[in-house]
């Protein structure tokens, strides 16, 4: 095929790739200069190391645990095909959550991202700098950038990632602040994977509970957890089973095999959008049934979504929100955060405030 004879339609695309590539070089070297001036402009670098203490007095010997859910956005509690059973599964977790003694606010983040790239938002959140590429997360882990992790660390907590998806080295531990990784392979899973994800949430969130919340011979303790089941393409997805039963995961086994493969899903919209509403609730019930099996007075957990999900689940040009949510038996927690405006439970009404993620950093700790 040929546009203008004699320049085929081939070399014709490759010359404009080139010419557009090579327009983006300006662009891309400019923002690496304004953000590499950003990230070094840190307004809580000065006081960290004398303040770092008093940033994070009201959570003194507190467990704080970081907990994202993937692809958990504003479309899964607000559009009427997912809302409904994402809405009964909140209700019906308050609720219990209630009945143990536990509060919980929420608020709405505007993520980085959308459909994928989900470290780019775990960095957002916890830089408090807006990370859209990978440029800017390759400068941000060579700055000296305070990180939420990174002020625990150096305020007395031990601190901790759990990164099922992850399998292979990752130097950037490092800068983030964390004194132990666990990673996929490290995580000893025996089960089946479950598509993307290597292993179901419930088994990351039992060895993180072996490994690190359940030990009797540590201090207060600041975790991050990346939570997988709920990542594309959403089927399978795991069920929970009794956490006693959960072992090396091999219970896990049973869900998966003989199952229908992922592709054939894919193939039939309205199930693949069945299997994210799904997948979605057991990452959320399995959350909050970690709240009620494991949580204690010491107990503050945050979870929120990384990004909304593929467009082919929210629509085209959605918003970029995601939900955050606050949940602790100590009200003098919640208390602080009053002049945040949070919406009590576990759901963020239309009327809770929205908030750049890269806001989120600096709110926290001041």
């Amino acid at each position: 095929a040929q546009l203008a004879p004699p320049v085929p339609v081939a070399a014709r695309s490759a010359a404009a790739l080139a010419y557009e590539k090579a327009k983006q070089v300006p662009v891309s070297l400019r923002d690496e200069r304004e953000f590499a001036a950003q990230a070094a402009s840190d307004s809580l670098a000065p006081a960290a190391v004398a303040a770092q203490e008093e940033m994070l007095a009201g959570l003194r010997g507190k467990d704080v645990l970081l907990t994202f859910i993937e692809s958990y956005g504003r479309n899964a509690v607000e559009d009427p095909r997912y809302a409904p059973q994402v809405d009964a599964t909140l209700q019906a977790g308050m609720a219990r959550l209630a009945a143990g003694g536990y509060a919980a606010r929420s608020g709405w983040l505007t993520s980085p991202v959308s459909g994928g790239s989900s470290w780019l938002a775990h960095a957002t959140l916890v830089s408090g700098l807006r990370i859209d590429n990978q440029q800017r997360y390759r400068s941000l882990v060579s700055s000296d950038r305070l990180t939420l992790s990174k002020a625990f660390q150096s305020s007395g907590w031990e601190t901790a990632n759990v990164m099922p998806g992850t399998d292979r080295a990752w130097p950037e531990a490092a800068y983030f602040g964390f004194d132990r990784v666990h990673d996929g392979p490290g995580l000893g899973y025996r089960g089946l994977d479950f598509a993307w994800s290597p292993m179901p949430d419930q088994y990351a969130l039992a060895q993180f509970q072996r490994r690190e919340h359940g030990r009797t011979d540590r201090g207060p303790l600041m975790a991050q957890l990346e939570l997988t089941s709920s990542h594309v393409p959403w089927w399978p997805y795991p069920k929970l089973v009794d956490w006693d039963a959960i072992g090396d995961g091999s219970i896990f086994r049973a869900q998966v095999e003989g199952g229908e493969p992922p592709e054939k899903i894919w193939k039939n919209d309205d199930r693949m959008r069945e299997a994210y509403r799904d997948s979605t609730v057991y990452s959320l019930e399995t959350v909050l049934s970690y709240v009620e099996r494991y949580g204690d007075d010491r107990l503050v957990m945050v979870f929120l979504g990384d990004h909304q999900p593929a467009s082919i689940i929210t629509g085209e040009n959605p918003s970029h929100d995601v939900p955050i949510t606050i949940v602790t038996r100590d009200r003098a927690v919640l208390d602080r955060i009053a002049g945040w405006r949070w919406q009590d439970g576990l759901k963020p009404g239309e009327q809770a405030p929205v908030w750049r993620m890269d806001s989120f950093r600096d709110r926290f700790l001041t």
